[in-house]
């Protein structure tokens, strides 16, 4: 071969080498294109693909579903948003809604993390879709709701990143925004303008969004969990008590949140006069509703947040202000009399708790409690804090709550006074509802897997004493721990795998047991067996009646103590 030759030769094969890679880069942008680019019945939308462990997802973010509830349409339901014209940038969170931030320990990312990180606005009904990549077909969706006890919250917080989750699980997943506080949340019961639940009725437009558009993104319309912790737990709690959410979700998973917990409603009058009090405040009318919602219908809603810190609290360390309530609409009765009436859809269910309930309360509340210290009390400040949290039981019912939960060992030990307020308040502000809860539906044949999550994360920036916080199995749920920039052992990445594989297996099936394995490890929850599944880092394992003694002190003997010494209004 002469020298022209072999020149002229390869020459010739770089020109198809160049043009390879050509074509190559072309069909790879052409893909991504299309990956990213999705037309919902509202307008087209693209988004962006994000790399996520060992693959990519492509996520869709601030995606508008709600008209803007401003000016008259303030504490009023929402409607579809209108369509668009064009392509909507959808690579960027949405507004978050008008809430309260958290400053009682400055610069304390344990509580700081919480708080909202995009700007306020009224219009703030967006949501988020994370889908796997390649684009799946009729894949299995989960829509989530966040918690903060309906006065906080948002879609766009660090710990809710759903990329590990949809590329690990292969599903899709949807986060949305919802109103909270007064603007979500305000009743004039009686009167039409202002029924309540707006935040309630939101949840379910965005629903009904995922109803009719999530199958342009390759999910299954037919298949979609829903899933929320500890308020958003409770809401997840009232939409399968309201049959017109029935039609827009197949199964249920409540984490640490319960409709009939005593912080996840009020009462018509309670909500009245939380109404009047805020009117009030903002120097509004009282007496008249028409006057009283148009005035606060003008109202900065800035201003109206704000003077969630100026209402009257009340007695209770964990007061409820605005919240859901009965309204003859979404709730048509009050959530013990739905379950004890079989008013619920009839779905699976997944739910449960984590170990230490009540730990990351107590700091707020409690005298001696501090993120920043061991928080060990004495016996005299232990009382003390019982008769904060019980402040109309009377001496023989703040007794009966002192003798249930020492331990008469260690009495004046103050690491089990610490622990023994903690459990109280974590047993019958939240566990307990819960069981009563899994109980009643178990009762009427609902087919349900419970847990408790005893794992402790070493990332966690709350101390040590505080254990498996309010909150903790998070992380594990959204796949934390395969984020490469995190300090996460190999034994934490292997746990978040398998509660993601048990979660995503529940929305698939409706069973989180996994196929392929021989021996079914978590077992079906009855009135009878009353068993769940220990969540820890090393094993799963099965156990009996969650804390029986307690939530039957709780549930029956308290009660009883309260009505014969005239305080049985003490625990409503």
């Amino acid at each position: 071969m002469t020298s022209k030759m072999w020149y002229d030769r390869r020459h010739g094969l770089g020109h198809i080498h160049v043009w390879i890679l050509f074509l190559h880069v072309c069909i790879s942008h052409s893909w991504a294109q299309e990956e990213t680019l999705v037309e919902t019945k509202q307008g087209k939308v693209r988004g962006l693909q994000l790399p996520a462990h060992s693959g990519s997802v492509t996520a869709f973010l601030g995606i508008p579903y709600g008209e803007p509830p401003t000016g008259t349409l303030r504490f009023q339901k929402s409607e579809l948003r209108k369509p668009w014209d064009g392509v909507l940038d959808a690579t960027k969170y949405g507004h978050s809604c008008y809430q309260i931030c958290d400053t009682t320990f400055p610069g304390f990312v344990g509580s700081e993390m919480w708080n909202a990180n995009t700007e306020f606005s009224e219009d703030c009904l967006y949501l988020n879709v994370w889908v796997p990549s390649p684009r799946p077909v009729a894949a299995a969706v989960m829509v989530w709701f966040y918690g903060g006890g309906f006065v906080s919250g948002t879609s766009s917080l660090d710990i809710y990143d759903g990329r590990y989750l949809v590329e690990a699980e292969n599903l899709i997943l949807v986060t949305f925004n919802y109103r909270v506080g007064p603007l979500g949340f305000l009743a004039l019961t009686g009167n039409q303008g202002i029924q309540g639940n707006a935040g309630l009725f939101d949840q379910r437009l965005a629903l009904l969004w995922v109803h009719e558009n999530i199958g342009q993104f390759g999910g299954n319309p037919e298949s979609v969990t829903i899933i929320g912790e500890s308020s958003g737990g409770a809401s997840v709690n009232f939409h399968v008590l309201s049959p017109k959410s029935y039609p827009f979700f197949t199964r249920a998973i409540m984490g640490s949140g319960s409709a009939n917990a005593k912080w996840a409603s009020v009462t018509q009058k309670e909500a009245r006069t939380t109404a009047v009090n805020l009117a009030n405040l903002l120097e509004c009318p009282t007496t008249n509703d028409t006057e009283i919602i148009t005035c606060l219908q003008s109202k900065d809603p800035q201003e109206i947040t704000k003077q969630l810190f100026s209402l009257p609290l009340g007695d209770s360390v964990l007061p409820t202000q605005f919240a859901p309530t009965v309204d003859g609409d979404f709730l048509t009765d009050t959530p013990e009399k739905l379950m004890e009436l079989g008013h619920f859809k009839s779905s699976e269910i997944l739910t449960g708790v984590v170990r230490n309930e009540g730990t990351i309360f107590t700091v707020y509340w409690a005298s001696g409690f501090s993120p920043f210290n061991e928080s060990l009390i004495t016996r005299a400040q232990y009382e003390e804090n019982v008769k904060k949290l019980f402040p109309k039981a009377g001496e023989l019912g703040m007794e009966s709550a002192l003798f249930q939960y020492t331990d008469w060992e260690e009495e004046k030990d103050p690491k089990m006074n610490r622990d023994a307020l903690s459990h109280m308040f974590g047993d019958e502000f939240i566990l307990c509802h819960l069981v009563d809860m899994v109980q009643r539906l178990a009762e009427r044949g609902l087919k349900i897997f419970m847990y408790r999550f005893d794992h402790r994360f070493s990332q966690l920036p709350w101390p040590e004493w505080m254990g498996v916080v309010h909150t903790g199995e998070l992380p594990f749920f959204f796949g934390t721990p395969l984020d490469g920039k995190q300090n996460y052992s190999e034994a934490e990445q292997k746990l978040s795998r398998k509660v993601m594989k048990a979660w995503a297996n529940f929305a698939r099936t409706g069973d989180p047991n996994c196929k392929e394995d021989s021996e079914k490890i978590w077992p079906v929850y009855t009135s009878e067996t009353q068993e769940y599944l220990s969540i820890k880092l090393d094993k799963f394992k099965t156990k009996k009646k969650l804390k029986a003694e307690e939530c039957k002190f709780w549930d029956y003997y308290f009660p009883l103590v309260l009505k014969h010494t005239g305080h049985a209004d003490e625990h409503k």
